[in-house]
């Protein structure tokens, strides 16, 4: 099972040219499920919505997530008619649905989401997640309770299933960070109880590129590279489910002179079969 992370960066920059090159990126890939933030919807309920147009060019299933407060994201492009949101793209039907707000003090509060989605998956219903926390550089401790709420809503929702529960996302924090490993539970004492959960990353070829904050990039400003958009799997037990197999970045250079987002993607083949 193919597995994509990635932040779009909504409606910002050349955005029309860049949507034809995340097609084309995600075209490439052939995913199996995708979890996508900052993704944007024009028009209100009938306008037109990234995710849907890319599940339609894909042939995929879609299911999207507003944000309760577009309204702070707007300002930034000077139109009121965009919502941003996060939105999952999937191979096989979305049986259930459910959002989370996360925490954040009211001067922070843009709106950040955990979406949840359960997938009629081939064998297995598998209990998927993506999410978007703040970008403040300096709200870790911000980031630390966003965790631990997301970490609670993957136990809710994680049941019913011997497939580990997959959490993707932009989580605007370093690997290294008090936020990052409160959540994996496994360098630290576990966000919620008993809730731990894998860096697909630590998976990959240690000599691959892995920023996926990247000044090589032309729309990320002076920063160093660093990666901060993350896939999470929960352990796969005796029977192998969600074993990671291979992680990568993808979208990391232009596509016919554009670079499809300021992010790159990271990409994980995991095991959707007991072994």
């Amino acid at each position: 099972m193919r597995v994509v992370t990635w932040n779009l960066w909504w409606r910002f920059g050349p955005w029309e040219e860049r949507q034809k090159a995340i097609l084309a990126v995600l075209r490439e890939l052939r995913p199996d499920v995708v979890g996508l933030q900052e993704v944007w919807a024009a028009g209100g309920s009938g306008g037109e919505n990234l995710a849907e147009w890319l599940a339609g060019e894909l042939g995929l299933h879609w299911a999207w997530a507003p944000s309760p407060v577009s309204e702070r994201w707007q300002r930034r492009i000077g139109d009121p008619d965009v919502e941003v949101g996060n939105a999952v793209l999937s191979r096989w039907p979305v049986l259930d649905q459910a959002v989370l707000r996360l925490p954040a003090p009211e001067d922070l509060d843009d709106g950040r989401l955990a979406f949840h989605t359960r997938l009629a998956g081939p064998s297995y219903d598998i209990p998927f997640f993506t999410t978007h926390l703040t970008s403040t550089p300096t709200a870790s401790a911000i980031r630390c309770q966003q965790v631990t709420a997301l970490a609670e809503f993957v136990a809710t929702h994680r049941s019913g299933t011997d497939f580990p529960p997959v959490i993707t996302g932009d989580f605007n924090a370093w690997p290294d960070s008090d936020e990052v490993r409160l959540f994996g539970g496994y360098k630290t004492a576990p966000a919620a109880p008993d809730q731990l959960f894998l860096d697909a990353w630590e998976y990959a070829d240690p000599t691959a590129p892995s920023a996926t904050w990247d000044p090589a990039n032309p729309y990320v400003r002076v920063a160093p590279p660093v990666r901060i958009d993350y896939i999470h799997v929960g352990p796969p037990g005796a029977t192998g489910l969600g074993h990671v197999l291979g992680v990568r970045r993808a979208g990391d250079g232009p596509v016919d002179g554009v670079w499809p987002s300021d992010h790159a993607a990271v990409v994980a083949d995991l095991v959707s079969t007991r072994a």
